[in-house]
């Protein structure tokens, strides 16, 4: 029953995520606590002689979460008796190493608690701190970084954009009109006549409902 509230990280050959995975390893110690960082990206570049700055956003980078995963190969953990060396193997087999199959390192799920992070391991960095006689480690610490990876497909998913200066496809439902669906789109009813153009329509007053319109950007 504890090892069910052990960190585990599922490895996968795609950013879909599906299937049986390409192996998995469990964290023996659990990490004392986890960072996830969350950022957003503005240009604040300030024109000469301006008076102040006008941030622009460009972008929200993928989130990244970070922590110390703890190696012990002395025996002080039950029932794990594996060399430091062949846990940190097995770990970077899964995490790390690249995989000839799809040309790159494998896509990760890290789970624990309510934490479930999709995810490329992009950064590791191993401390040894206990040793044998003739060098051998017996305990070590690597700090590891994971960046989020997810399909373009999920990103537009999640960001559902109605910003009018992107391109958009929507479906006509029954009761939509040209003028109404610009009205929604740009907030201004009055370019349904570059949308009819666009789309090569000739009689915008009788548009079936399920016809695909594209709704171009406007400035």
């Amino acid at each position: 029953m504890a090892s069910q509230n052990k960190m585990t990280i599922v490895a996968y050959p795609n950013n879909k995520y599906s299937g049986n995975g390409n192996g998995k390893c469990t964290v023996s110690i659990n990490p004392a606590s986890y960072t996830h960082n969350h950022k957003a990206n503005y240009n604040n570049h300030t024109a000469q002689g301006a008076p102040g700055t006008t941030l622009l956003f460009q972008g929200i980078p993928p989130e990244t979460i970070s922590f110390d995963i703890h190696f012990d190969g002395t025996g002080a953990i039950e029932n794990n008796k594996t060399p430091v060396k062949t846990q940190i193997d097995d770990f970077k087999n899964i995490c790390f190493v690249y995989n000839g199959t799809i040309h790159e390192p494998n896509y990760l799920i890290v789970s624990w608690g309510s934490l479930v992070f999709k995810c490329k391991l992009t950064s590791m960095n191993i401390t040894y701190s206990l040793f044998k006689k003739d060098g051998t480690p017996l305990r070590a610490k690597a700090s590891v970084t994971f960046e989020e990876a997810v399909s373009a497909s999920n990103i537009a998913k999640e960001a559902n954009n109605q910003s009018p200066d992107l391109t958009h496809l929507i479906i006509v439902k029954e009761g939509d009109t040209l003028p109404l669906i610009c009205y929604k789109t740009y907030g201004n009813a009055n370019y349904y006549l570059q949308v009819a153009e666009f789309n090569k329509i000739v009689n915008f007053r009788d548009i079936t409902p399920g016809t695909q319109l594209y709704l171009p950007p406007i400035k």
